[in-house]
């Protein structure tokens, strides 16, 4: 039963007939990720002109002249034209399409509705996209469909600031991120359309979903039952207060990070902006963690974080993004790792967010907005505003912490087909053996070298020996290692057979050099390595957290 719950604000009934019936049409209809790709590639108008890019670019001509030139299949482009591109259809065009539901049975479910501007009601406009969308992870491949509202792309202005969003770069980067070893109970705090719900119920028994939406919760709602998932209760509120004192083994949370001007005339869109000042928002999602973990358990979240200009808040503990986002971990007793993916200016900053808004540069909205922007960070002296992942865990009772980690990844990701879900579950499960070895325990562990590593050498014309030695990590972060000659040699020899002691031991013989003064080097490297997952205790692969 759910807590909290608030009546439906999208549709006019739910019922489970009716989702049934929804979802069997769209199957049969061939309503999927490669069922709209195949639609593109056959209609596109030559071969370096294809539809689904300019379309994820924001235009839908392409892609409406496409469909044009594709004469069968006439369900699915229909399903196309209407949910993705936001055309209306006519109504019996989406009988054809729905064959069980029909359009009438698509408008009581909310979908549609009669087209104002045809006197005949003969056509009906979308109220919601529907799309497919597809993944993979530990538990197999999967597809589903999931609605949200409309975007700018149909509605053609700004976006209501009660907006639901749908798949967006940001949902998905967080679903990827994702340990995904089986727990019991998840806490998805801000679950929008519900995507992270969805995601946590295929490694949770229990999933508690909250937003401050009730609009969102009836997406999230209908999504769930549209992909036939059970074991998620939705719950309306703000933050932690639907769950007050309760512990969880996994918090998600895409939160609404987005740093906003508190002024009149800036709009504050529910599904990314929190109502705090400043970072104000993440810091309570950090925070509040530490009251709702588990012993063992691990928050996953997206956020953003201020960098003060020079001299700024000296006196207030203002300090460094990532040293203000690991104090407020801290403070709540909890290990982190975080990883800033990038660093904006605020201009920006304020540029990237107003667009995403659907106010247009150029027009008096959006200069306005800029200025408000502007003002508020320069109030505040706010210099730059750092995004990127936040990894927390609640330390075992009686355990103290051990994984504090805080650095700056803003080059490109290495190859992860499944998300980096399974590299930080791997990389965590490493760490915290090595962690907890002295320098004789280290000495003894065997490791051998991540299958995704290759090492490069750069020489001088005619040098025998070579300038540069680098290790690439392929997945994962994709880090690049300056390794000298002895770290490259311990790591080529990697392979589990032998002791860190011995191999260091050996190196130094090679190199003639010191042996105590080599393995000072080697140790710490190696500690960095695994915590990095370019070496892993032996026998460790697809360890999970």
């Amino acid at each position: 039963m759910d807590r909290g719950a608030a009546g439906s604000h999208r549709a006019a009934t739910t019922s489970p007939e009716s989702v049934a019936r929804l979802a069997a049409d769209l199957a049969a209809a061939g309503f999927t990720v490669a069922g709209i790709e195949a639609l593109w590639e056959r209609g596109a108008e030559s071969e370096s002109t294809h539809p689904g890019a300019a379309l994820r670019r924001g235009h839908r001509v392409p892609a409406l002249r496409a469909l044009d030139r594709v004469t069968d299949a006439l369900a699915l482009t229909t399903l196309v034209r209407l949910f993705v591109l936001g055309v209306p259809v006519a109504s019996a065009a989406l009988d054809a399409a729905l064959p069980t539901l029909g359009a009438t049975g698509a408008e009581e479910l909310g979908l549609v509705a009669a087209d104002p501007d045809t006197d005949d009601g003969r056509e009906v406009r979308p109220l919601a996209d529907l799309r497919p969308y597809a993944f993979r992870d530990a538990a197999g491949e999967e597809e589903w469909w999931l609605a949200s509202d409309p975007g700018e792309l149909v509605t053609g202005g700004p976006l209501a600031e009660e907006h639901v969003l749908g798949i967006g770069g940001a949902s998905t980067t967080l679903s990827g991120l994702l340990l995904q070893s089986h727990v019991g109970t998840t806490f998805d705090l801000g679950t929008g359309c519900g995507i992270q719900a969805m995601h946590a119920a295929r490694f949770s028994a229990h999933v508690v979903a909250t937003d401050i939406s009730a609009r969102a919760l009836d997406y999230a709602r209908f999504n769930a039952a549209l992909n036939g998932i059970d074991g998620i209760e939705f719950s309306l509120g703000s933050l932690y207060e639907p769950v007050a004192g309760e512990r969880f083994d996994r918090i998600v949370s895409n939160p609404p990070f987005v740093i906003t001007p508190r002024q009149p005339g800036v709009p504050t869109y529910e599904y990314r902006d929190g109502g705090m000042v400043g970072d104000g928002l993440v810091e309570a999602v950090v925070r509040g963690a530490g009251e709702h973990l588990a012993p063992g358990g691990i928050a996953q979240l997206l956020g953003n974080w201020e960098y003060p200009a020079a001299g700024v808040g000296a006196g207030d503990g203002i300090g460094d993004g990532l040293e203000r986002i690991a104090g407020w971990a801290t403070a709540a007793g909890l290990e982190y790792w975080i990883v800033e993916r990038e660093r904006q200016d605020p201009s920006e900053y304020a540029e990237t967010w107003i667009r995403d808004g659907g106010t247009r540069p150029g027009t008096p909205q959006f200069e306005a907005m800029h200025a408000a922007w502007l003002e508020d960070f320069a109030v505040r002296g706010v210099e730059s505003v750092g995004f990127g992942y936040v990894l927390l865990r609640r330390p075992l009772d009686g355990v103290a912490p051990r994984l504090a980690r805080a650095e700056r990844q803003h080059g490109p990701l290495g190859d992860n087909p499944g998300g980096l879900g399974a590299h930080l579950a791997e990389v965590l499960a490493a760490s915290d053996l090595v962690v907890g070895l002295d320098d004789a325990g280290l000495r003894a562990l065997r490791v051998e070298v991540a299958p995704d590593v290759t090492e490069e050498r750069h020489h001088w014309p005619g040098a025998e020996q070579p300038t540069v030695i680098l290790l690439r990590q392929g997945g994962g972060f994709g880090r690049v290692i300056d390794a000298g000659t002895g770290l490259a040699a311990l790591v080529g020899a990697a392979d589990g057979e032998l002791p860190l002691g011995v191999l260091s031991d050996a190196i130094a013989d090679l190199l003639d050099v010191d042996a105590a003064e080599l393995w000072d080097e080697l140790g710490a490297a190696v500690r960095e390595l695994v915590a990095g997952g370019l070496l892993r205790p032996a026998g460790a692969s697809g360890a999970s957290a």
